[in-house]
């Protein structure tokens, strides 16, 4: 082999391990770039695999949101909008209840607009199937319902604090009183708060008092511009008595103006009734019934009121459903002081409940007692009377007794003078007898009547005489029969059969009711008019029979007057039945004592010699005009038989 050829063969040698060495480095980088390749690719797909994980929980999320959304209603957000955040939070939230007592009131109050909407009594039980073992309730909690409304601003609609459910900041308890506040955010900074407070300090018409505070905390920066807040007031009353008509006659809204010293109610005598007061401020109103009130006062005066109520259906168990909106001024205050009584219509606590010192606010004149002479008559003699009788006396029935002993000595010279008048009448009788013989036709009639008065005039006999003493009594009369239907005192006392004193007796259950009279006999209502039955005939039977048209004196005073009374009083207080009872007897024993000893020939010789005195006497001015007058009458009578002719 030549050298050409060898050094070829090396050539090609180095070459071929040059080649080899270049390939496998060339190889080498190639794989380390597939690697990178690889690792990149890699490292994007778990950047994607993490990308779609977290958007697929996102999108899971805002599923998860649509899907609360859907669950929660639209009224959240609304609410949010309408109220704003802090408002509407209070919406929903699950109400509490709070309990302050003393020794008579037991007064439940709920967060749920922070208004009270339970007052028991705890000294008055209602009267229910035959029973009296359940304490009163004035606030029936399904009903009642009191909500402040004003204007906030940036708030879309006004807001009605019935809505929201307040915050309980608890209660304090002090000497003589417990006193809770509830809280309402308005805003971040801004709150409505009310403050209950009821004292324990042994004196009924403090006790009987809850006091209640509005204050606005900070919130000048959220109210609106306005004049008033209105205050709506609701509630549903129980039936607490025996008869369903007897109570309603004395529920209904009461009302006392600003500066007034009386008080206006609501007319009864409808199933419904409405009343808008705007022109004067009003002090207080109250839901009243016979012998409970629930009274709102404010210290400082409403400035208007819309008063309304409507009877509920009798066995329904509830007497009317009242409601009440009024309003107070304001001008950016912070407070105002209200107080609302629940309580009794006792004359005796409501006379001394005051909010402000030594200022009246007349609250016992929700009391029908009567107004001018006979509102007097009850204030300031019976009420007195009845209260020291009560202090030394258990049964009232004994008290009654003796409070009509006392009326009747009270009037006695009024009777007597009465009894004297009929005597006389009852001497001249066979004179009038013997006119109405003379004079029997109807065309005689002004001649008839003539000689009466002369006979009359003569004899020194006013006709009027028996009347008027009786008029006079008529005061007494009627405050009574005011007093004794109102009188707490009454209310649950018994006395023989009967059980209430304040309602009406019962001896026998009818099986079906009589219109105008009832369902049931009242044993002191029928004996009252029997006694009245028993005094008429005998009043009639001394002056009746010598009257002209004696026959229909004689029906309408012995029988219709009774009859009608025994209608009207059947389902009257008993006590007031046995009131009357008693009187009647009384004055009959009294009538019957004066015809014995008073003798009739007496009274006639008295009578002579008074006839002798008069006889040349001149007429008086008023004698002169009567005679004219029915001589005048008689001369157009005699033209009219004239003119038939």
């Amino acid at each position: 082999m030549d050298k050409n050829t060898i050094t070829g063969l090396i050539l090609m040698g180095l070459i071929f391990v040059g080649y080899v060495w270049y390939s496998s480095d060339q190889a080498a980088e190639y794989e380390a770039a597939q690697q990178k390749i690889k690792q990149e690719q890699m490292l994007q797909a778990a950047e994607e695999a993490l990308a779609e994980a977290e958007a697929a929980a996102v999108a899971d999320s805002v599923a998860l949101s649509v899907d609360s959304l859907q669950l929660q209603p639209v009224e959240v957000n609304q609410d949010v909008i309408t109220y704003g955040a802090t408002l509407a939070s209070r919406k929903g939230v699950e109400a509490e209840t709070v309990t302050l007592e003393n020794d008579v009131l037991s007064v439940e109050l709920t967060t749920q607009g922070g208004m009270m909407h339970k007052v028991t009594l705890k000294e008055y039980t209602k009267y229910s199937d035959g029973e009296r073992n359940e304490q009163v309730v004035l606030f029936e909690p399904e009903s009642a319902n009191f909500s402040a409304t004003f204007a906030l601003k940036n708030v879309a609609e006004p807001v009605e604090t019935s809505l929201f459910v307040f915050e309980n900041k608890g209660v304090e308890q002090g000497e003589g009183f417990q006193k809770v506040t509830f809280s309402l955010p308005l805003s971040a900074d801004a709150a409505l708060q009310y403050v209950y407070t009821l004292y324990d300090k042994k004196d009924a018409a403090r006790d009987y008092l809850l006091d209640f505070d509005i204050q606005l905390i900070n919130a000048d920066a959220v109210m609106a511009k306005q004049e008033s807040i209105a205050l709506a007031w609701a509630n549903r009353t129980y039936q607490n008595e025996r008869g369903f008509a007897n109570e309603n006659n004395y529920t209904t809204i009461a009302y006392r103006l600003a500066d007034e010293d009386d008080v206006e109610e609501l007319d009864i005598s409808t199933s419904k009734e409405s009343e808008k007061l705007d022109e004067d401020p009003i002090n207080w109103v109250s839901f009243k019934q016979q012998f409970f009130s629930q009274t709102f006062i404010a210290h400082d005066n409403f400035d208007s009121a819309d008063l309304s109520y409507t009877t509920a259906k009798e066995g329904s168990g509830f007497m009317k459903e009242f409601s009440a909106t009024m309003t107070l001024p304001y001008s950016g205050q912070n407070e105002y002081k209200l107080s609302m009584y629940c309580g009794p219509n006792k004359f005796a606590i409501l006379k001394d409940v005051e909010v402000r010192a030594d200022e009246d606010i007349y609250l016992e004149k929700v009391i029908p007692l009567g107004g001018w002479i006979i509102g007097w008559f009850n204030r300031w003699i019976i009420i007195p009377v009845m209260d020291f009788l009560s202090g030394h006396i258990a049964s009232f029935g004994i008290i009654i007794l003796i409070l009509t002993l006392l009326v009747k000595a009270l009037i006695l010279p009024l009777t007597y003078k009465s009894y004297l008048s009929t005597a006389k009448m009852r001497v001249i009788k066979p004179e009038m007898d013997a006119l109405n013989e003379k004079y029997p036709r109807k065309e005689d009639a002004m001649k008839k009547q003539q000689a009466m008065m002369e006979l009359y005039k003569k004899a020194g006999v006013n006709p009027l005489g028996g009347c008027l003493p009786m008029l006079i009594q008529l005061p007494i009369l009627w405050a009574l029969f005011r007093f004794f239907p109102a009188s707490i005192e009454l209310r649950g006392e018994s006395f023989l059969w009967a059980h209430d004193l304040s309602s009406y007796d019962s001896v026998l259950q009818l099986p079906f009711t009589i219109p105008w009279y009832g369902d049931h006999v009242s044993l002191f209502a029928l004996l009252m008019s029997l006694a009245l039955m028993g005094f008429s005939y005998f009043s009639y039977k001394q002056t009746g029979a010598a009257q002209p048209q004696g026959g229909v004196m004689k029906f309408m005073m012995v029988y219709f007057m009774p009859f009608m009374m025994l209608m009207w009083f059947n389902s009257y207080s008993s006590g007031l039945c046995y009131y009357y009872l008693v009187s009647q007897v009384l004055t009959m024993i009294i009538m019957f004592s004066m015809r014995r000893f008073v003798d009739d020939k007496k009274i006639r010789a008295i009578m002579e010699r008074t006839a002798a005195k008069k006889h040349n006497g001149k007429k008086s001015k008023f004698q002169l005009r009567y005679e004219e007058l029915m001589r005048q009458q008689e001369l157009m009578q005699q033209q009219q038989q004239k003119g038939r002719r």
